[in-house]
């Protein structure tokens, strides 16, 4: 069994092959708003923990 997380097994190699799929994928414009979506929904989360609405 091995005892790692993903994040330790990637190197600086896979997450720039990862950057440019993503790039390829979503192309330049939409990845700020696909960030924007992804922090909103990740306040909305820590909101709900914290009983604010």
């Amino acid at each position: 069994m091995y005892n790692t997380t993903l994040l330790a097994a990637l190197g600086t190699p896979e997450i720039l092959v990862i950057v440019v799929v993503v790039l390829l994928l979503f192309g330049g414009k939409k990845i700020p708003e696909l960030m924007k979506g992804l922090g909103q929904g990740i306040k909305e989360f820590k909101d709900g923990q914290n009983g604010r609405e």
